[in-house]
Parts: structure tokens; C-alpha cells; sequence
């Protein structure tokens, strides 16, 4: 990666632009690098900020890690969480949600604790691995124009004053909240219905505290509900409910946090890190693409963080997106593969905030139903919960059933390989051995010339989910999403075309 001073760049050296150099454009331009894009990032700050925000993510964020060849670099910073509890104000177990602590069908934990500014470094550092790949820091993009060829990006170098422009073929805005791509593509944000305000406490033990635990814990108090979150080595979080009328700036007066934090610690106990007010939303942009302009991450949507899947999300529309603006910029696809972006990553998003705001109207001690349907507490046994795994949207390929459109599992095959690290960050049909031993000649050649990798291994983990899709070969993307099954020759050869 070139880092350079702000200058005017020719026409032809930039194909994509990511405005926002956070943890989602961060890990879109390792992807893009990946392949051989050429790439500018531009972020307004100086440097990574200092202090936490995000603290989970999930398998599929650390299988993005590993295909970008960075999973063993952030693993040693990380720490599996078990769980999270819901706990009513009388201290009765309400719901229980159990996180396996072996490792599961992607070949990585189900839930990790980090601390973002560690992995934003991980993230960082990995773009130097690029030629193809540069950033900007201290500038702050303030127009972009499109035409049929490219976007014009207009730009402010804030350390010297100065304005430059650039052209590049795709722009994508990972530039939050108030994103300004989202604004100048005129895509108003949907609201979906939770709005509210949380304290939020980040601190750092000053001595062992083991009884606070390893679990995150949702108190549904009547009164103030509050979150504690687990952090990494000594890291502590809560989030505690700013009631109505609650003045913002007095609640984080550090008299006031310790007053609040009382039931679990004292001054004796932590130092505050952060203490700071936030606005907790549901929303999701009407539209994700105009033209050669993208948005990705907190500019697409916003969650209630009560699932740990904000930042998630947001890696995974990097994930949705990087193979599918490579495809295009290669010539394999035309333009239109990029407006599958939004329908397929759309849907899946907004099944993560339903279930979130469900939870936070839980964690506000409304009704339990409201929160996990079919749940029965009447009995005095806490409600169990499993995470979900919704399906994509519709888009590529859409007519096809099965496992299409589920995120497919990474088995370790009969060599110790993890099937993403012998496939690489391209398709991969996976077969059943007999099945691949009698594929005619043509579908074999099909395959070979899109590039398209071919595993036929005995992988029990393998020929385990063939079987659960009665079918003998199944089509992988990139993102490690599945395109579909084939139960023929005839049928694999039409999942082909669709690539």
C-alpha cells in the first residue's frame, strides 16, 4: 500500500474509491487488493481513533479475515465470548443464549470480543501487502459527479488547505451514519422504529474482578436497563438506558457514571476509558447503488447494537460487494451484476435489526413473545436462543432452491486444509467424488474456463452437507454464500452459466 500526500491523480490509475477507512472500507480494500484492483482509500482523520466502539464479531466476519490472508493476526487480540444472559430486575434468568465454544461449521468460533482499534491496525497494515492499493489521510471528500464513464471525486487536503479531484470508475461510501455518499445519492434512510439513548462506559480493570464474568449480560431492570459486555484482557463495558428528560452531559460526569455503576464497581475497581452518550437507531437506506456511487456499512444501515451485529453487517456488504466490482471490472460480468448488491444484502440486514429491536424491547421488559416468538417463560425455566443465519436476498442465480442464497459451512478437508485457504477468493464447485469422476468432458472444460475451482475430497464435513442437500454438487461464490445445488450434469452446467 502507498500511503501519498493529496495530489491529482490521472484518470486511468484509479477503478474503485472507498470513502472511509473504518473497519468495513478497511477490510473492502484488503478484498479488492485481493484481486488486483486498483484502489484509493480516503479518510478524514490522521490516524485510527484510539478508543473502543465495536467489540463483537461473529464467524463469517472471521472467515472475511482469513480470505484476506489476516485471521491469524487478529486472532491472538480476540477473546471468545460464551454467551449472553437476560436477566430480570429480581435476578431470574429470562433468556439464555449459549455460544458453542468449540469451533463450528466455518471453521471459527461463533462469537469473539475485540478491540477495534487492534483490528483496524490488523486491517491497515494488510493493505501494504497491495501494490494496487493506496490511501489518503487527512482529506475529506465534498463532491462527487458521475457520467457514463466514471465519478469525479472532489477533495480537501485538511492539513495544508488545499483541493484536488480525481476520476475512478466505481465510488463507495463506508463513510458512516451521515454518510455524504448516501446524501448525494439521494437515498433517504427507512426508519425502522427504535430510537433511544444509552450511556455508554468504557473501562479498564485496576484489579482482578472475576466475578463480573465472562457472559454479557442484559439486565431487563424496570427502572434503567443496562448491558455489561465482557471486553478483551481487562476491558469492561457497560450501556446503561438515559431515561427521558435525563440530561446527556450530566449522566457522563464521572460522579454520576460511578453512581450508575454501583451495583457491579467502583472507583477502586476500573478507570474509565470513554464515557459518551449515544443515540441507538434502526434504519436502512432506501437505496444502496446510483449509478457508480455504493454505499456499505453504518451508511446502508443502522442496528440496535443488543445482537453485537452492526459492525458485522457492515463486513459482510464488503464481503457481498469486492468480488462482484472485480467481476465487472475484469469483464466477466456486466454492470448489472452490482445491482444485486442491494437485493441480496438488504433483506439479511434487516432480519439482523428486526431481531435486535425485538431484544432491546425485551431488555425494556416488554413482552417476552415480542422479543423471541414461541418463547414460553410461564413455566420458570429461561427461554433458550440460537443465532440466526438468515438467507440472502434474491439476486444471483434466484430461482434456485436448496442451500442457495445460506452462507455455506468451511470444512477442514482429509488433508487438515480448510477448504477457503485451498480455494482461494474465487467460485468453487463442491462434489461428490463419483459425481466428479463421471462429469462429461464439456462441463468440465465450463469449469475450468471460468476459473471456476473443483473440490471432490472426502471430507466427512464435506460429503455431510452434499447429503443434507441431496445433492451431489453445490456452487460456491466468493462471499461463501451458496449459488445453488445440481443434482445433474445438466444442472450444474446451469449454475455455470449463471456465473
Amino acid at each position: 500500500m502507498l500511503i501519498e500526500a493529496a495530489s491529482n491523480a490521472q484518470t486511468d490509475e484509479i477503478e474503485v474509491a472507498i470513502i472511509g477507512c473504518g473497519p468495513v472500507g478497511a477490510l473492502l480494500a484488503n478484498l479488492l487488493g485481493l484481486q488486483g484492483v486498483k484502489t484509493l482509500v480516503l479518510d478524514r482523520e490522521a490516524a485510527i481513533y484510539h478508543l473502543p466502539r465495536a467489540v463483537h464479531f461473529d464467524d463469517e466476519v472471521m472467515r472475511l479475515l482469513q480470505t484476506v490472508g489476516l485471521a491469524g493476526a487478529i486472532e491472538p487480540l480476540t477473546h471468545v465470548s460464551p454467551g449472553m444472559k437476560f436477566i430480570t430486575d429480581t435476578g431470574r434468568l429470562l433468556l439464555d443464549w449459549p455460544r458453542p465454544q468449540e469451533r463450528g461449521p466455518q471453521a471459527w468460533h461463533a462469537s469473539y470480543r475485540f478491540h477495534q482499534p487492534e483490528l483496524e491496525h490488523v486491517l491497515r497494515d494488510g493493505l501494504s501487502r497491495f501494490s494496487a492499493v493506496s490511501a489518503r489521510f487527512r482529506t475529506e471528500v465534498f463532491a462527487i459527479e458521475q457520467d457514463s464513464e466514471a465519478a469525479l471525486v472532489r477533495y480537501e487536503d485538511l492539513a495544508t488547505g488545499g483541493l484536488a479531484t480525481f476520476r475512478a470508475r466505481y465510488v463507495v461510501g463506508c463513510d458512516g451514519a451521515r454518510s455524504l455518499v448516501r446524501r448525494l445519492m439521494d437515498a433517504p434512510m427507512e426508519d425502522l422504529g427504535f430510537h433511544e439513548r444509552w450511556l455508554v462506559v468504557d473501562a479498564i480493570l485496576r484489579r482482578p474482578r472475576p466475578d463480573l464474568g465472562d457472559w454479557s449480560v442484559q439486565y431487563c431492570n424496570r427502572k434503567r436497563p443496562a448491558t455489561y459486555v465482557r471486553g478483551t484482557g481487562d476491558r469492561r463495558r457497560w450501556e446503561i438506558a438515559v431515561l427521558p428528560g435525563e440530561d446527556g452531559t450530566a449522566i457522563c460526569q464521572t460522579d454520576k457514571v460511578f453512581e450508575l455503576l454501583k451495583p457491579w464497581v467502583g472507583p477502586e475497581d476500573v478507570e474509565l476509558e470513554r464515557v459518551a452518550v449515544y443515540s441507538f437507531h434502526s434504519a436502512i437506506a432506501a437505496r444502496w447503488r446510483f449509478g457508480r456511487l455504493m454505499i456499505a456499512g453504518d451508511a446502508a444501515h443502522l442496528t440496535p447494537p443488543f445482537l453485537g451485529q452492526g459492525m458485522c453487517a457492515g463486513m459482510r456488504d464488503a464481503g457481498n460487494l469486492a468480488w462482484k466490482i472485480g467481476r465487472v471490472l475484469q469483464g466477466r460480468n456486466d454492470d448489472s451484476l452490482l445491482d444485486t448488491y442491494q437485493t441480496e444484502r438488504a433483506p439479511h440486514v434487516r432480519e439482523y435489526i428486526a431481531l435486535a429491536v425485538r431484544l432491546g424491547g425485551l431488555i425494556n421488559t416488554k413482552a417476552m413473545e415480542a422479543a423471541v416468538p414461541g418463547a414460553v417463560i410461564d413455566g420458570g425455566e429461561a427461554a433458550q436462543m440460537s443465532s440466526i443465519k438468515p438467507k440472502l436476498g434474491l439476486g444471483l442465480a434466484p430461482d434456485w432452491n436448496g442451500p442457495a442464497r445460506q452462507i455455506a459451512p468451511q470444512p477442514i478437508l482429509t488433508d487438515g486444509a480448510r477448504l477457503d485457504d485451498r480455494v482461494g477468493y474465487r467460485f468453487v464447485a463442491l462434489l461428490r467424488p463419483d459425481f466428479a469422476a463421471t462429469l462429461p468432458a464439456d462441463a468440465v472444460k465450463r469449469l475450468a474456463d471460468r476459473e471456476i475451482a473443483v473440490v471432490a475430497d472426502d471430507s466427512t464435513e464435506l460429503q455431510g452437507w452434499l447429503r443434507a442437500a441431496d445433492a451431489p454438487a453445490i456452487l460456491v461464490r466468493p462471499d461463501r454464500y451458496a449459488l445453488g445445488a445440481a443434482r445433474s450434469a445438466q444442472e450444474l452446467n446451469a449454475l455455470i452459466q449463471a456465473v
